[in-house]
């Protein structure tokens, strides 16, 4: 919504990694000149570690869009709560390797006569592994024993391991895991954004989409969004968006501090009721929309969830709007008592009462009207993130 308000040619702040966007802080060139150090010894494995929303997945991107295909076969894995046998079958799965029932030395066969195949054809293999410290230490213990893989000499199998900072402290410490830690050749910590990286970050970003300074950024607000974030990526993306949909929403040139204190209030009355609204993730909003209105066509998605967050939300709108209708009854009383039961004026105190009642009831229903405003572009805020999080949802 709001890069066709600002001219923007796309969403600068998407939350999936896009290499177009990538941004080489401190932390992140060091990681790469390490990344490149360990591509080069073509054995063991690399490690790269850092908070939620780091940038560990945009690294990634960036790196797989400089090698060469065709000297380097790279497979992913984005790992949840996986045990020895299991990570075996998801790497050959990842290879393009198809192997029937759940045999672990089948598939272990079938990984090895792949990564030989690949080597005579004068190809290495690389095998990126991201959310490791969801693995159980038998699957760490099974990538350590697909590395002893060899054709003579040559070794078949390369490892990049991604994880958050429990798994650097895993692999650091852990006593299972020592003959791992010998073979790890290169590795690196991803720092968050210091201030003035944020403010150039947030400018590449939307440079990428065609900013030419509108919208305009208040003075000191890139330096409180730097607080609020931390300096960590996705989170700055998070921010941003809001900001950006609530600047289109109430077609602002400028975004201001006072604006991002709103959003941060937003976002922390989402986390307070249990609403998915910090990443972006409204799955409930469909039967939200349902709800406000029922006779409009709103798709259904499989993935669709019970609306209870929203639905409260709603029902909270509901409830002010019995309350505004209540206040309306009320200026109208307040507006007929100013004449007595003959239709003649009042005396001028009783004027001035009736006046005063009068002054009181307007303030009431303005402040109504402003917390209805107020509930209305929340739920809109929240249903825009959930459309333009998934691009199969654009219909909807």
């Amino acid at each position: 919504m709001y890069e066709h308000h600002y001219g923007f040619s796309g969403r600068p702040f998407q939350l999936t990694p896009d290499p177009q966007f990538y941004f080489e802080s401190t932390s992140h060139k060091k990681a790469m000149s390490y990344l490149g150090y360990g591509l080069s010894q073509g054995e063991g494995f690399i490690v790269i570690t850092g908070e939620v929303g780091a940038g560990k997945s945009t690294l990634v991107a960036h790196l797989m869009q400089r090698i060469d295909p065709s000297a380097l076969t790279v497979a992913q894995v984005v790992t949840s709560a996986l045990d020895g046998a299991e990570i075996v079958h998801v790497v050959a799965q990842a290879f393009g390797l198809a192997v029937e029932g759940h045999d672990k030395a089948g598939a272990l066969g079938a990984i090895e006569r792949f990564l030989q195949d690949e080597a005579r054809a004068g190809r290495r293999c690389l095998l990126v592994v991201d959310e490791c410290q969801s693995l159980d230490l038998t699957a760490l213990e099974e990538l350590r024993m697909l590395s002893n893989f060899q054709l003579g000499s040559h070794p078949l199998l390369q490892s990049l391991l991604l994880g958050q900072p429990e798994f650097r402290r895993t692999v650091a410490r852990h006593p299972d895991l020592e003959q791992l830690r010998q073979r790890i050749i290169a590795s690196h910590h991803l720092e968050a954004l210091d201030a003035d990286e944020v403010e150039h970050y947030v400018r590449h970003r939307l440079m990428q989409v065609g900013w030419n300074g509108y919208p305009a950024f208040a003075e000191g607000l890139l330096d409180a969004l730097y607080h609020h974030t931390d300096g960590i990526p996705r989170r700055v993306n998070q921010v941003m968006n809001r900001l950006l949909l609530l600047g289109a929403i109430e077609e602002r040139d400028e975004l201001s501090l006072a604006m991002l204190g709103e959003v941060m209030a937003e976002m922390a009355a989402d986390q307070t009721r249990g609403v998915r609204g910090g990443s972006g993730d409204l799955r409930t909003a469909p039967a939200a929309v349902a709800q406000a209105a029922p006779d409009a066509a709103v798709p259904r998605t499989p993935d669709s969830l019970p609306a209870t967050e929203v639905a409260a939300l709603l029902a909270s709108r509901d409830a002010r709007t019995a309350e505004l209708e209540a206040a309306i009854g009320e200026l109208q009383a307040a507006g007929m008592g100013q004449r007595d039961a003959m239709g003649e004026p009042l005396a001028s105190e009783d004027a001035r009462i009736a006046e005063a009642r009068f002054a009181t009831a307007l303030e009431r229903i303005e402040a109504r009207l402003e917390e209805q405003e107020q509930s209305f572009r929340h739920v809109l805020t929240m249903l825009i993130e959930w459309l333009e999080e998934d691009p199969s949802r654009e219909a909807a």
